[in-house]
């Protein structure tokens, strides 16, 4: 076995940044890169999620962890890159399904909709969950354009 970790690029507009920040602790068994934001000042969400989304789609990270109040613009701006698949997820179980049915590559966390808890338990989930295959695959191929 591999003592090679999994590489996640992270990123959180000013919403974001306190859980981004928390996660990055709860993070320590995998290699994790901050791409931003460094405070908590207002901050254009784009600015961050692009490059996490690159990151992700290149190869050099295995999943990518974006933030922001709603979790919308990050999922919205991650989706415009052809090799991502960004889920939002709200709850646990969301997070199971965008990993198993939909082979989610980058989680997009409402950092005002949960508590630090479930985005620690949604993020967790999210790492651990396996992509199905199967009926699952051929649908997630339809997904680029």
């Amino acid at each position: 076995m591999s003592d090679t970790k999994i590489k996640i690029a992270i990123g959180a507009d000013h919403a974001g940044f306190e859980y981004k920040e928390i996660l990055k602790d709860f993070l320590q068994d995998y290699e994790v890169k901050d791409f931003g934001t460094s405070t908590a000042d207002s901050v254009d969400y784009p600015d961050f999620a692009h490059p996490v989304a690159s990151a992700v789609e290149s190869g050099e990270f295995t999943y990518g962890i974006l933030l922001c109040g709603s979790a919308n613009g990050v999922a919205i701006t991650a989706n415009k890159h052809q090799g991502i698949r960004a889920g939002l997820c709200w709850e646990n179980e969301v997070a199971s399904l965008v990993r198993q049915h939909n082979n989610a590559n980058v989680l997009c966390i409402p950092a005002r909709f949960v508590s630090e808890d479930e985005a620690k338990k949604i993020t967790e989930t999210f790492l651990t969950t396996a992509f199905e295959g199967g009926r699952h695959q051929d649908r997630v191929e339809k997904i680029s354009c």
